[in-house]
């Protein structure tokens, strides 16, 4: 759905804008921040032309080198990043931060956003600038990645304890298994993403510096979710190397029972074979009890060749 929205202060209260209008009758310092949600172009070149600005395309956002990712002029900053939906794809964001005023360029809804004007309305004292609504962006945008990370482990641990045995074994696990890991391998990207984006922000000479040590705290928050992050591919790993053990060991069993079988069954062949030849002078081929003789040969070698097997505990 489209829609714009400008904040601004006005009598040191907070108000929102749904219309280019109000930026003629606004003075650009009392402006904060304008987000815009899958806008039509007419509306881009206008705000464009009037903070002087540039807006990326679609494409240009997507760039998945540094150099696109981050770019600082001498009086803006644009920044490029992907924030992470619930279906586990990523929504490219571009910030445009210029004389203290934040662009956002998105389009779809994201609930990070939304929680981030919450916290606008509560505490508006606390957002004299964009470069704080970008940071509280980016604070929200990590929580929610440490709210997946959590999800995805608890997927994790839930799948763990369904493989107990070899009863459990169904190739619906092994798929299951190759989903979480390619979730844990979006998240990690997201979260490498932002790292690098927070490191260059901490480099960046226009950001303000009492926003230094929030920087710094998220960073170090992203930090922390690597571990996790690595944790999460253990433990997938283990499931895999698990799921694969006990694969072996059941078919392993199954050629166990094949063997066996083979073995028993060896002793009667070869007696079958040899009174089976076609030969004219055979001992025992007038004998009236010749071939009960063979079948109890039969039998005897079959049942000693599993008593042995039993007292050698191979079954």
């Amino acid at each position: 759905m489209s829609e714009l929205r400008l904040f601004y202060h006005e009598n040191g209260k907070l108000k929102i804008s749904k219309t280019l209008d109000i930026l003629k009758k606004v003075d650009q310092k009392d402006l904060i921040w304008i987000d815009l949600n899958d806008v039509p172009d007419a509306i881009e070149t206008e705000l464009e032309q009037f903070l002087k600005i540039y807006i990326q395309e679609d494409e240009e956002i997507e760039e998945i080198e540094m150099s696109s990712r981050f770019m600082q002029t001498e009086d803006s900053v644009v920044v490029n990043a992907g924030f992470l939906l619930e279906n586990y794809t990523l929504e490219p964001v571009s910030f445009i931060l210029k004389n203290g005023i934040l662009v956002s360029v998105r389009d779809v809804e994201l609930k990070s956003f939304t929680d981030t004007v919450k916290k606008i309305y509560a505490n508006t004292k606390n957002f004299a600038t964009g470069y704080h609504v970008l940071v509280t962006l980016l604070e929200t945008r990590v929580e929610y990645d440490a709210d997946m990370i959590e999800e995805v482990t608890e997927e994790i641990t839930s799948l763990s304890k369904t493989l107990n045995s070899e009863d459990d074994l169904d190739e619906d696990i092994l798929i299951r298994i190759k989903d979480l890991q390619e979730k844990v391998m979006v998240i990690r990207q997201n979260v490498m993403e932002k790292q690098r984006v927070v490191s260059n922000l901490l480099k960046c000479s226009l950001f303000p510096k009492d926003l230094i040590q929030r920087l710094t705290m998220v960073i170090k928050d992203i930090n922390s979710l690597f571990e996790y992050i690595r944790f999460g591919f253990d433990r997938l790993d283990y499931l895999q190397d698990t799921f694969l053990g006990l694969v072996n060991l059941q078919q392993n069993k199954i050629i166990k029972i094949f063997t066996v079988v083979s073995v028993i069954f060896m002793p009667p062949t070869l007696i079958a074979s040899l009174y089976g030849m076609n030969f004219r002078y055979l001992p025992e081929l007038n004998w009236k009890y010749g071939y009960p003789f063979s079948i109890g040969l039969m039998v005897l070698f079959s049942a000693a060749v599993l008593f042995y097997f039993r007292r050698k505990k191979w079954l």
